[in-house]
């Protein structure tokens, strides 16, 4: 059991702070990575999860990298984080959060992009300027963020 999983079995359903992850992963051609996600509701959103005990926000955001992608990825860039009341969240199974989210950015990263189906249905890069419209709103936000911080 996870610590998630753990934590929701004392508290049941209730609003708690969670700190998470997401990463950019941008190739040669400026283009990112993004994952047709199982939840929320088929969009598509970048790789990144929940933050797990001991780990440290790199290591969270590596792990979940490579859970969702198979790729390894180095040298994340810090870029923002980003909590508030805009990222609270109740999920289907009644689960409440307000996510306290770091978001870094890379190109570095190696291996063979390998599909976790339980976490989503697809992975493609998609060009800085051609995302597409069923997106997860707050990784649009990030990736905005990156573009607007990091490209201009």
């Amino acid at each position: 059991m996870g610590y998630i999983e753990e934590l929701r079995s004392l508290i049941g359903h209730r609003p708690v702070i969670l700190n998470g992850v997401s990463v950019l992963i941008i190739d040669k051609n400026n283009s990112i990575l993004l994952q047709k996600r199982i939840c929320p509701k088929k969009l598509w959103g970048l790789p990144g999860g929940l933050m797990e005990l001991g780990e440290s926000l790199e290591e969270t955001g590596k792990r979940e990298v490579f859970e969702e992608t198979g790729l390894k990825v180095d040298n994340l860039k810090f870029l923002k984080v980003f909590s508030g009341k805009d990222f609270y969240l109740k999920l289907p199974n009644k689960d409440e959060f307000y996510l306290v989210n770091a978001v870094y950015y890379t190109y570095d990263f190696q291996g063979e992009l390998i599909l976790n189906e339980s976490e989503g249905s697809a992975l493609e890069f998609f060009s800085i300027n051609d995302l597409p419209k069923e997106m997860v709103k707050s990784h649009r936000l990030f990736i905005e963020t990156y573009i607007s911080n990091i490209l201009s």
